[in-house]
C-alpha cells in the first residue's frame, strides 16, 4: 500500500432532544450540502486553537456538523477518553470560553466538552458527534467487533459514556446531550494502519455488524421521536482498502453518511513529490497506482454507496518535502525528506503555510486540479481559497452529499478557507 493514512477521520451522530411526545424533525432534514469539520482534542495545546475560535474566525456559522476528535478504545474494547486533562477538565478563562464566563472551581464540567456544550447554546442547529478512533486510537477495533457480545458492550459504553454523559469522575450524565452521534474512524479493517493495530481477515464483515450495532442501539435511544441519531464514518481513498475492509452498500443502509478521505494520496513518505489532494490524477503522475478524489469518489459511487450519503474530504494543511531537485517546478522529482515544519516535519497548517508563503511561487494544475508552492528546495501541496473553491465546485456539479475539513484549526483568523468552501457548494 503506497497512501500512509494518519489520524483523519469520518462522521457520525445527531440527538434530538425535545418534550415527551413531541415529534423530533429527523436530524439529516436539511436541503444545504453538509459541511462537516473536525475539531482535534489536542487542538488547544500548542496551536493554541479554541473551541471559542470557531466562532471567533466565522466557522462554526458556517459548518452543519462537527467531530470531536478522538475517543479511544481500550483493551477490553470499551470506550475511553484519550485525554481527560484536555476533554473535561482543563479549566477556561473568561477570554478563553464561547460564553465569555469563566469556568468556576468544582463545576460539574470543564475542558473541551462544556465549550462544545457552549458552543451548541449559540449554534443550536449545528450537530457535534464524538470521533471514535483514528491513526493512533483504532488498535482495538478488531477486537471490539469481532461476536455479537464484543459488539454490543462496546456499543453500550461508549453511548454511556459520550452519549449519556457519564464520565470518570465526573458527576453521573455531566456530559449529557452535548454529543449527537457518533463517528467512527476505524483505520483500517483488514487493513494496515498504525504499526500495533489488530488485523484480521474478518474485520470487513464484522465492521459491517458493528455499524450495524451502532444504529440499532442509536434507534433504540432515540425511541419515540422520529429523529435519529447521525451514524457517520471515515473512509479511506484507496480502491484496495475499500475492498480490503468495507462492504459499501450494506454499510451504507445503517450510516447517515459517510466521509471519504480527500487528503494524504500522497506525502513526505514517498520518495518523490507529488500531489496530496489532487480532484483528478495529473498528467505525468509517476505512481504505479493512481490516486485522487474522482478515483476515490468513483470507487464508492460503483459499489453501491448513494452520492447523496457520500461527503468529500478536503485538507486545511499541506504536505512537503525538502532536498528538491529543481526541475519541473519541483513536481514528481527527488526529494532528501520531509520539509521542516512546525509541529511534524513534513506537515503544516494553511494559516502558517501562507505566512510563509511569499517565498515560493504557486503553480496550479487547473486540469487535474491542485496546486503546490516551490522555492527551488522545498515543495509544499497547497490548498488555499482557490483549490477550496474548485473542490467545492466539483461536490456540488456531481451531487455529492458535502465536503469534510481536516482539521479546523488550519485555516486563518478570518476562516478564509472555510468561507471559500461554504460559498461554493450548492
Amino acid at each position: 500500500m503506497s497512501v500512509k493514512r494518519r489520524s483523519f477521520a469520518a462522521l457520525v451522530a445527531v440527538a434530538v432532544t425535545v418534550p415527551l411526545g413531541v415529534s423530533a424533525v429527523p436530524a439529516e432534514a436539511h436541503s444545504q450540502k453538509r459541511v462537516v469539520g473536525y475539531y482535534t482534542q489536542w487542538s488547544g495545546y500548542d496551536r493554541n486553537f479554541l473551541v471559542s475560535d470557531l466562532v471567533k474566525n466565522g466557522t462554526a456559522a458556517k459548518l452543519t456538523q462537527l467531530n470531536y476528535a478522538f475517543g479511544f478504545l481500550d483493551a477490553s474494547g470499551n470506550c475511553v477518553s484519550s485525554d481527560p486533562w484536555a476533554d473535561y477538565q482543563r479549566p477556561f478563562t473568561a477570554e478563553q470560553s464561547v460564553s465569555g464566563k469563566a469556568d468556576e472551581a468544582g463545576q460539574p464540567l470543564a475542558g473541551n466538552l462544556n465549550q462544545l456544550k457552549q458552543l451548541k447554546q449559540k449554534f443550536p442547529k449545528l450537530r457535534i458527534s464524538i470521533s471514535l478512533g483514528g491513526w493512533t486510537g483504532s488498535k482495538y477495533f478488531s477486537d471490539a467487533a469481532l461476536t455479537p457480545a464484543s459488539r454490543a458492550a462496546h456499543v453500550k459504553s461508549c453511548l454511556d459514556m459520550w452519549l449519556k454523559g457519564n464520565l470518570p469522575g465526573a458527576p453521573a450524565g455531566a456530559a449529557k446531550g452535548i454529543f449527537d452521534g457518533v463517528d467512527l474512524d476505524w483505520e483500517w479493517p483488514a487493513s494496515e494502519g498504525n504499526p500495533g493495530n489488530v488485523i484480521r481477515p474478518e474485520d470487513k464483515q464484522n465492521f459491517t455488524a458493528l455499524v450495524h450495532e451502532y444504529r440499532k442501539q442509536l434507534d433504540r435511544a432515540s425511541w419515540p421521536f422520529r429523529g435519529r441519531y447521525n451514524l457517520t464514518a471515515f473512509l479511506p481513498a484507496a480502491p484496495e482498502q475499500i475492498d480490503n475492509g468495507f462492504q459499501v452498500k450494506q454499510l451504507f443502509r445503517d450510516l447517515t453518511f459517510g466521509t471519504t478521505q480527500g487528503y494524504d494520496y500522497h506525502g513526505s513518505w514517498d520518495p518523490i513529490t507529488n500531489q496530496q489532494s489532487a480532484i483528478d490524477a495529473p498528467k505525468g503522475d509517476p505512481s504505479s497506482e493512481e490516486f485522487s478524489s474522482q478515483v476515490t469518489i468513483d470507487a464508492y459511487l460503483s459499489r453501491g454507496a448513494p452520492r447523496n450519503q457520500l461527503v468529500m474530504g478536503v485538507p486545511f494543511y499541506s504536505r512537503g518535502w525538502t532536498g528538491v531537485t529543481n526541475q519541473n517546478n519541483g513536481l514528481f522529482q527527488p526529494a532528501t525528506g520531509p520539509a521542516p515544519a512546525t509541529y511534524e516535519a513534513g506537515y503544516e497548517d494553511y494559516r502558517l503555510l501562507k505566512a510563509k508563503a511569499g517565498d515560493f511561487t504557486v503553480h496550479r494544475d487547473n486540469k487535474a486540479g491542485f496546486a503546490w508552492l516551490f522555492d527551488g528546495t522545498t515543495f509544499w501541496t497547497w490548498d488555499d481559497p482557490v483549490e477550496m473553491k474548485r473542490k467545492a465546485q466539483y461536490i456540488s456539479k456531481r451531487h455529492l452529499g458535502g465536503a469534510m475539513i481536516w482539521s479546523l484549526d488550519g485555516d486563518t483568523g478570518n476562516g478564509e478557507l472555510i468561507s471559500a468552501l461554504h460559498r461554493n457548494l450548492h
